[in-house]
């Protein structure tokens, strides 16, 4: 047929009408008004597309413009909307044009001509606006002014002229042009408002807009809220970043900053104003609701969530509506004209006008229409999920913020109480802020879910009548069974919770003190008591996987059932099976029924869990704060509190001048000389104070003290006295019963301006005596957050000796330390933290115990250099509590205490006078000290051993990750040479490997059962379907579809119906019980594969050799335990049947519309690309992004950990401001990292539902097609849809359960490479039974031509020993740092590798003995003292072997005795995780009664008296001497002078043996190395030393100070000697 734009039809009704005739008048010529509904297009396309060329021509030429040059103009999205309005009804207008003209003799092009240009110029005119807003030149929308008006009156004059010649509503055609009339009404509207706010045109001054501010910062890279309408809903802008991924990894710079809006600072503020602003003036003690807070700050979004929510939910019902139109109208399009008399009746303006229903009979209209009712639907939904997410983002970030402030002012009882413990504080950062977080990601579900429910059973309901109710019943009464479940499990997730945090804290108990447990054998005792914890955990997790597996098994077979339930009912009451067209509606429908109801179950889970939160978080608010502290500047007040409603309430978190300078701008009075009447020379007094901790007992009592301005003040006293209870008191820390402490304050005139700031006043330098690091470099850990003063910095670092420590870090003073960082020894830290109280600057200066973990060189050193020298300089205030009697000749001001009050005050004169017993007490101890060279060699050389772990600690990690690395490397190399591709494919491959070893260690029997039961499963659901296509598709009239036809021949209609019905019910019995099969074998594959993986893991980390832990960090092995067990415990089963399950759906879905239609497999093709590179790239992306969410939020858990322990230190220094802007960008990094994930998961998501949606329109148009030729039946064709549709839900599910799979198995990846660890060999070669029971009995020991290293790969530490050592001698070992003594005790514990000689103990060589027996016959004293939660009894017998009387008998020795029985329970008194209960010096007194218990004949002490005063440490010496006389007793002395005595002393050099002699021979021997470094320390703790030459006196000053000069002749002597 001749194509004419008004047809050529001669005879409509016998009346002769030209097409072209004007007779009636031009614009009753409906034709020309058509063409003249072309001119606006036709204007738009020909103005608009030139200027676009040109503007992207010279855009080519210029590097991408940058996004701050995008702004949205007023009404941005009403326009985007519209336009997509306008869009679809040119859709409409056009497919109405279409099928009009197939009932027409001629081609009538003016029917739909113009609705395909209108779209392409309404298309052309979003682009062109996108253009022109990017570049923020608004002149040029005048031309799209023009078109909105000249459109508009087009169609008006269309919509007129329909309206004069009797076209109604009733037709389509008058509908349609009535929308268009309103929508181009509108879009003028738009443009005219865009006009009146910019004042662009007939303006004289048109407005100036800047860009929003976050996009002027080239930091932000979030761009969703920046973005066009478009590029919104489809996630476009994240297009270079997942793509990028693909060549490098997303690091933390590629995502920037977060926008403004989206801060933690910006949410705190919203919520804290709403929370606050519930406190009425009449009630301000009422707590106010948290609720109500979240509700007023973040309602509005979550509501607009919710909107996109329930249109999603509406569109997801056109599914199931077009699968049905689809079906019933293919077998009835007949080609068969209509009735003229029909005709005529619809024909006005001499065309055919179709009725608004005849567009909706027509098959390929509703394919179109089921298309963009899936892409709506989807984009609707990942909207509203995208929303909701955000939102909760924010909250999270806001309730952190919330959390902290609290956290800063918490009153130190509380937390040392035990009210808040550490791990409530973690739980609700890193829980209950997650689970609110999470109910608002659920929240829209809550209220969309019942309405989604609702609609879709009156679907069922006019589809099938009252057999849908009974099918939706079926699914109904089975919700409760599932949210019962749902609840079940979430209680036994939190038992195996509790279970699994005690097995960790046993674990981390182990790892801390393995190589105490390994020297006394009690590996077994520790691991059994995990395993039996690994148990319990077991149990409720067996629990868990059957809660999940019924979970699973509910969701899938649900569907089934009701499906079954309803054509079963349906067959019984109409006595037929139903038509395809209902039944394929039917069964979508109960698809998207099943999944509200299955969500439902969860949502109210999570709303039920974040009612507790909330409960949480409002205890934690409300709990006790800290007291006002206005009096530690005097009596004037201060609010450190950020945020509050004042005109600079922000400022505290403004991070260029935090708060505490713009506070303390106050000069120190110049100083006069002291005078003891005049007050004002106080720094801090205390009258008549008594505090608590809580409780009320008072700790301290009846204070009267003070501490005079710019002097050093002692405090001294025996153990637990409340030295540092009065330190924290004066500080604030403690709760005051009475009294009050008073801290001078400064003459009002001498206020001066900040630029004469010297020292901030009223902050003070505190160095606790349990040290605190921060997670941070050395030099940030000592600045602490101070300007940065080189010359200063320095002399800190040398009065505190770390010079030498810092030069053995491997990036020096920019290594991490801390938690995460390189684990330093007791006494590095406590210098650390006394570099960071002396470089501060400020005028008051408390150090508690800081000589406690150092050795007495460091001590003279930090006591001369650091305090006497630095800080009494500088005229600051200084307060020492000490030991060390030896330094009180140094102060100026001495409080003595006793049992928590004060015993004396004054000067060391005025005590000498008044109470010349306790000085007499105190002159003694000093004596001892001087005589006794307190702690010399054995304590200098602790520090260098220190320095010695960690220079081996190093060297050897770095090996070990040298190791690594080259591992890596050669895998690398494997795959590829070239190196860019190699990144490529190594970060896109799935592990396999890695994924057949998890399978195996679940076991092959239960791989083959998964394997085969979800194959047969879903086999099955594919029959049941496809048999009630057959079923349905059976005519009543008794005809079959042409398949069956040929193979049945054509039975009579009553017979074959009752047939299908028996075979339909066994399908669908034998379904279910395939699903309950399948979800069972999942979860339990899982189970038996975590079982096996942490049983084996234990072991093999329990029996390494110590050098093992000497070279993996802590922290390493512990994250196997904690976050890989968990994850393979909990979160690979489900990811892993998820997984399965949706890939096999979308394959047997594919599969049945492919054998229903074999020409959708040509579309499949491109899919299936398109499909292969969205998830290449996702999975990459992904896996970054969540690495950078772990990552991220690591640093945030640790600062809030960090903050809670360093509480009194922080509040000291005054630095809350300064931690409260690190804790908002920690949060704000870790919520970038979050949002960009789950912008991701977005991106995804959005592409593979559209992706989704093509597969549909596919299947259905080429079912359409091919139905067309009289292929099928509609019941085949049905069923094929449905199909496609499944896959819509299931295509991301595959995508992200792979990826999810992918991180997952890393955990397996880290747990396997620590299973190749090699074991110690623990058999022997003796049989344990010939061993003697009392062996060793006499403790002789020999040893012959020992030599032994710790590693194969490294040297000897001990070379050709040989010795002897009678029963019951005394031997001293001593040596220089390194010389092997630390070697030769693990020797004897046959822990290092003995790989020449023997030791014989009493007749048996020790390397043929098993190890279990030989170290249960030992005994060892370490050097730091470790103890194990429990009770005391535990900690002494944790094999519980001994009697009571035993057991204190060995407290009596160990000094211990009065103190255990004070404590409520004796025996059984608890001690805390690492004994933290306990002084370290009553620590280390446990240790030694740890070692009486064990009546063994001989025991070693490994330099034991290191943390002890010492008068206790005399009283050791004479026990050991006494409890021990009849066994064999080697003493490892860093100090000489405690061996003087010993019967016999072997020294050691360089692991040589070079003298053995009893201690007085050897001490007459002038030239012997044992003479030497006693005489060498004797010097060095002499006062003075003079070098003379020839009757000159060449050098004279303090030994420490001659040492220093290298090239002086004292330090060479002694570096001879030495």
């Amino acid at each position: 047929m001749a194509l004419s734009f008004c047809g050529n039809d001669r005879s409509i009704n016998d009346r002769s009408i030209n097409s072209y005739s004007v007779e009636e008048g031009v614009l009753n010529n409906g034709c020309f008004v058509d063409a003249l509904n072309l001119v606006p297009h036709v204007f738009l396309l020909f103005i608009t597309f030139p200027i676009l060329f040109i503007g992207w021509g010279s855009q080519s030429s210029k590097v991408q413009i940058h996004h701050n040059t995008w702004l949205h103009f007023p009404g941005h999205n009403m326009r985007w909307i519209l336009t997509f309005s306008l869009l679809f009804v040119h859709v409409c207008e056009f497919a109405e044009g279409i099928v009009s003209n197939k009932e027409m003799l001629t081609n009538h092009l003016h029917l739909f001509m113009p609705a395909f240009m209108g779209f392409v110029a309404a298309t052309t005119s979003v682009v062109y606006y996108h253009n022109i807003e990017t570049s923020n030149f608004p002149k040029l929308l005048l031309v799209l002014f023009i078109y909105w008006v000249l459109a508009f009156i087009t169609k008006s004059i269309k919509l007129w002229k329909f309206a004069e010649h009797q076209v109604g509503p009733q037709h389509l055609r008058f509908c349609i042009t009535a929308l268009l009339v309103v929508l181009y009404g509108l879009l003028m509207a738009v443009e005219v408002n865009v006009i009146r706010v910019r004042k662009y045109v007939f303006f004289a001054k048109p407005q100036k807009v800047k860009p929003p501010e976050d996009l002027q910062d080239l930091g932000v890279r979030f761009l969703q809220p920046f973005v066009n309408l478009l590029s919104k809903s489809t996630y476009w802008w994240m297009n270079p970043l997942i793509i990028g991924a693909h060549k490098r990894p997303i690091e933390l710079k590629k995502i920037g900053k977060l926008p403004i809006a989206m801060r933690a600072l910006t949410n705190y503020l919203r919520l804290k104003d709403a929370y606050e602003d519930q406190r009425t003036a009449e009630d301000p003690n009422r707590a106010p609701s948290i609720w109500r807070s979240m509700h007023r700050a973040f309602g509005r979004p979550i509501l607009l969530s919710s909107t996109f929510r329930y249109l999603a939910d509406l569109l997801g019902f056109a599914g199931p509506l077009c699968i049905s139109g689809i079906v019933k109208y293919m077998n009835t399009t007949d080609s068969s004209p209509r009735p003229e008399h029909i005709k005529s009746n619809a024909t006005h303006l001499g065309v055919y006008f179709m009725s608004s229903t005849e567009l909706l009979e027509n098959t390929s209209v509703l394919a179109v229409l089921l298309f963009l009712a899936l892409v709506l639907q989807r984009t609707f939904l990942q909207a509203s999920y995208y929303v909701a997410i955000e939102t909760g983002i924010n909250l999270r970030g806001a309730l952190l913020a919330m959390i902290y402030n609290k956290m800063l002012r918490l009153s130190t009882s509380n937390m040392s109480m035990g009210e808040m413990t550490l791990g409530q504080i973690n739980n609700l950062v890193a829980i209950e802020t997650n689970q609110l977080m999470w109910f608002l990601f659920l929240c829209p579900n809550l209220w969309a879910m019942p309405v989604q429910i609702v609609m879709g059973v009156i679907l069922l309901y006019y589809l099938l009548n009252v057999s849908a109710l009974v099918g939706a019943a079926v699914i109904v009464l089975l919700a409760p069974v599932q949210y019962l479940i749902a609840t079940k499990l979430a209680d036994t997730q939190k038992s195996s919770l509790e279970h699994s945090t005690d097995r960790l804290k046993k674990t981390t108990e182990i790892l801390k003190g393995i190589k105490l447990l390994k020297l006394y054998a009690w590996e077994n005792i520790f691991c059994d008591s995990v395993e039996e914890t690994r148990g319990k955990e077991l149990t409720s997790l067996k629990t868990f996987a059957l809660y999940t597996s019924m979970s699973i098994f509910m969701n899938a077979a649900i569907p089934i059932a009701a499906v079954l339930a309803t054509f079963v009912m349906h067959h019984f009451l109409n006595g037929k099976g139903p038509a395809p067209s209902e039944a394929f509606a039917a069964l979508a429908l109960f698809h998207i029924l099943v999944t509200p109801l299955f969500l439902l179950s969860t949502v109210v889970r999570f709303a039920v869990k974040a009612l507790v939160s909330v409960q949480k978080l409002g205890e934690f608010l409300q709990s006790d704060e800290i007291g006002d502290d206005s009096w530690r500047n005097g009596d004037m007040s201060v609010f450190m509190e950020a945020g509050k409603k004042t005109p600079g309430g922000t400022k505290a978190i403004n991070r260029k001048q935090p708060m505490r300078y713009q506070m303390d701008n106050y000069e120190q009075p110049t100083r006069r000389q002291m005078r003891p009447s005049e007050t004002e020379d106080v720094a801090v007094k205390v009258s008549n104070g008594s505090f608590t901790w809580g409780s009320n007992l008072s700790t301290l009592s009846d204070i009267n003290i003070r501490v005079p301005t710019g002097q050093l003040t002692m405090i001294v006293g025996q153990v637990g006295c409340g030295k540092s209870s009065l330190l924290l008191a004066m500080l604030g820390e403690m709760q005051s019963i009475d009294g009050r402490v008073h801290w001078s304050k400064l003459p009002d005139n001498e206020t001066l301006h900040e630029e004469n700031i010297s020292k901030n006043r009223y902050s003070v330098a505190y160095a606790t005596q349990k040290s605190w690091l921060l997670n941070a470099t050395v030099e940030e850990n000592i600045t602490f957050g101070g300007p940065f003063n080189k010359q200063r910095y320095k002399t800190v670092i040398d009065a505190c000796s770390l010079q030498p420590d810092i030069d053995l870090l491997p990036f020096g003073d920019q290594t991490e330390i801390g938690e995460r960082g390189i684990n330093l020894s007791g006494g590095q830290r406590q210098r650390i933290c006394v570099a960071r109280a002396l470089y501060q600057n400020t005028n008051i200066v408390f150090l508690d115990d800081p000589f406690s973990a150092l050795d007495i060189h460091l001590s003279d050193h930090l006591m001369q250099e650091g305090i006497l020298k630095f800080l009494q300089d500088d005229k600051r205030t200084v307060v020492l509590v000490t030991h060390k009697l030896q330094y009180l000749i140094h102060a100026d001001w001495i409080i003595a205490m006793k049992d928590g009050s004060v015993l004396r005050e004054g000067t060391l004169k005025d005590i000498q006078t008044h109470d010349i017993e306790l000085y007499d007490h105190w002159k003694t101890l000093m004596n001892r000290q001087d005589h006794g060279l307190e702690k010399d060699v054995q304590q200098d050389s602790q520090t260098t051993l220190e320095r010695k772990t960690l220079r081996r600690a190093f060297y050897s990690r770095e090996a070990k990750n040298q190791m690594d690395d080259e591992d890596e490397e050669e895998e690398e190399e494997e795959e590829d040479d070239d190196n860019m591709s190699t990144t490529t494919n190594r970060r896109s491959k799935i592990p396999w490997r890695v994924c057949w070893c998890y399978m195996s260690s679940g076991g092959f029997f239960m791989v083959f059962l998964m394997v085969s039961s979800k194959l047969l499963k879903h086999s099955v659901i594919v029959a049941i379907d496809y048999w009630l296509a057959i079923w349905t598709s059976v005519k009543t009239t008794g005809t079959v579809d042409s398949r069956t036809a040929n193979a049945t021949g054509p039975p009579p209609a009553a017979e074959d119906d009752s047939h299908y019905l028996p075979v339909f019910i066994i399908l669908c019995a034998a379904g279910i019980t395939l699903c309950l099969i399948t979800s069972l074998t999942v979860e339990f594959l899982g189970l038996s594969a975590a079982t096996n993986l942490h049983h084996n893991l234990l072991n093999k980390i329990i029996h390494a050799p110590i050098r093992f832990f000497d070279i993996t960090p802590l922290g390493q092995i512990l994250n196997r335990f904690s976050a890989d067990t968990n994850i393979i415990d909990q979160h690979i089963p489900p990811t892993l049947e998820s997984l399965t399950r949706s890939t096999l759906l979308c394959l047997s879905a594919i599969g049945v519309i492919s054998s229903i239609t074999p020409f959708f497999l040509f579309t499949l093709v491109p899919l299936a690309v398109a499909f292969y590179f969205i998830q290449k790239y996702f999975r990459v992306a992904s896996k970054d992004l969540q690495d950078l969410d772990d990552s991220t939020q690591l640093p945030l858990l640790c600062h809030f950990s960090e903050t809670a322990e360093g509480l009194t230190t922080i509040r000291a220094f005054r630095h809350e401001a300064r931690f409260k802007q690190r804790m908002l960008e920690l949060t704000d990094t870790n919520n970038t990292a979050y949002l960009f994930l789950s912008a991701a998961n977005r991106w995804l998501e959005v592409r593979t539902d559209y992706l989704g949606a093509v597969i549909v329109l596919s299947a259905a148009g080429t079912s359409i097609w091919a139905s067309g030729y009289g292929f099928y039946s509609g019941g085949l064709v049905g069923l094929g849809l449905t199909y496609a549709l499944t896959v819509t839900n299931y295509l991301n599910w595959v995508v992200r359960n792979l990826a999810d799979l992918e991180v997952q198995m890393a955990a397996v990846k880290k747990v396997n490479s620590f299973l190749g660890t090699e074991s110690e060999n623990y058999e022997g070669t003796m049989d344990a039974s010939q061993v003697p029971e009392n062996w060793p009995q006499d403790g002789e020991i020999k040893i012959q031509d020992l030599s032994v290293r710790y590693d194969p790969v490294l040297k000897p530490v001990l070379k050709h020993v040989n010795m002897f050592i009678e029963p019951g001698q005394k031997v001293g070992i001593c040596g220089r740092t390194g010389s092997g003594k630390s070697s030769l005790s693990l020797a004897f514990f046959n822990m290092v590798d003995i790989y020449e000689g023997k030791i014989v103990i009493d007749g048996i060589d020790i390397c043929k003995l098993p190890l279990q027996t030989l170290r249960s016959r030992l005994s060892i004293i370490l050097q730091d003292p470790v103890l194990f939660s429990g009770s005391i009894r535990f900690n002494l017998d944790p094999e519980r072997t001994c009697t009571d009387d035993r057991l204190w008998e060995a407290l009596e020795i160990a000094q211990l005795k009065n103190m255990v029985k004070a404590l409520p329970g004796g025996l059984d008194a608890v001690v805390t995780e690492g004994g933290e209960n306990f002084s370290v010096g009553q620590r280390q007194l446990f240790c030694l009664a740890r070692a009486f218990v064990r009546k063994s004949s001989i025991l070693i002490m490994d330099e034991a008296t290191a943390s002890i005063d010492m008068a206790t440490e005399n009283i050791l010496q004479k026990v050991v001497m006494t409890a021990f006389a009849d066994r064999t007793v080697v003493t490892i002395a860093h100090r000489v002078a405690s061996i003087v005595d010993a019967e016999q002393v072997l020294v050691f050099s360089s692991g040589i043996l070079v003298e053995s002699d009893s201690g007085p021979n050897l001490l007459a021997q002038e030239e012997s190395i044992f003479s030497v470094l006693h005489r060498v320390h004797t010097i060095l703790t002499a006062d003075t030393v003079i070098v003379m030459k020839r009757g000159n006196i060449l050098e004279y000053d303090k030994p420490e100070t001659l040492l220093e000069q290298e090239d002086g002749v004292f330090a060479s002597f002694v570096r001879a000697d030495m």
